[in-house]
């Protein structure tokens, strides 16, 4: 077999570089512009995005399920979360009215905290449940069985932290097909950046976008 060497024809040499460039994506000229570099180097450049949206909803007390998550003693004080005390005025107002609705309320506390570690006006009454987990209240506890023997489809959720237990239980609740109601002056962080990315995240994220609604809870009706 007779072999051709391409450089003895500078065309072939042109043709096979051209063919080079345009398959191999390393030598795209934009990634010297900048996109190779990692979150972290690009870190100060983020820009928050705009407000999101808040709507007002009307719901049917009887299919709906009010999810009061980890307000107690170790998560919900001035030393840790200053914005959880201050929430929880606003939790009670919302649970009076939910009650006098005839909507169903749940209880979640963390792996330490005890019935007694909630804070007074949202303690538990009579035979509501309470389920006690990690971030997500779905995991390994009872809560999806509660809810669908009740015959609930709507779950409006509330707590700290925003980023842990609001977050991952509203993922659990949107991935078994319930829709979710967040009203955001009912969720608290450590910190305002939590909280914001909590909002972004719940309303753009794949396991939570198509069944979830931010809104506040003066937003809320039966």
């Amino acid at each position: 077999m007779k072999t051709i060497s391409i450089y003895k024809h500078p065309a072939l040499v042109v043709m096979f570089a051209a063919v080079f460039l345009i398959a191999c994506p390393f030598f795209d000229s934009s990634i010297y512009a900048g996109e190779s570099e990692t979150i972290i180097e690009l870190w100060d450049t983020v820009k928050a995005p705009a407000p999101v949206e808040l709507k007002a909803v009307k719901l049917d007390p009887k299919e709906t399920a009010f999810l009061i998550l980890d307000i107690e003693e170790l998560t919900c004080n001035p030393e840790r979360r200053p914005r959880c005390v201050s929430s929880v005025p606003k939790i009670k107002g919302f649970l009076d009215r939910a009650r006098s609705n005839g909507v169903f309320v749940v209880y979640s506390m963390t792996s330490k905290a005890e019935i007694e570690t909630i804070l007074p006006g949202v303690t538990p009454r009579g035979n509501e449940p309470v389920v006690k987990s990690s971030v997500d209240k779905f995991y390994d506890t009872d809560l999806e069985k509660i809810l669908r023997e009740k015959g609930i489809k709507t779950v409006i959720i509330v707590g700290t932290t925003a980023e842990g237990a609001v977050l991952h239980t509203a993922t659990g609740a949107s991935t078994r097909g319930f829709r979710v109601i967040v009203p955001v002056d009912g969720m608290s962080a450590g910190e305002l950046y939590a909280e914001q990315y909590t909002a972004w995240h719940l309303l753009n994220a794949p396991g939570t976008r198509r069944n979830t609604t931010l809104t506040r809870f003066d937003m809320i009706g039966f």
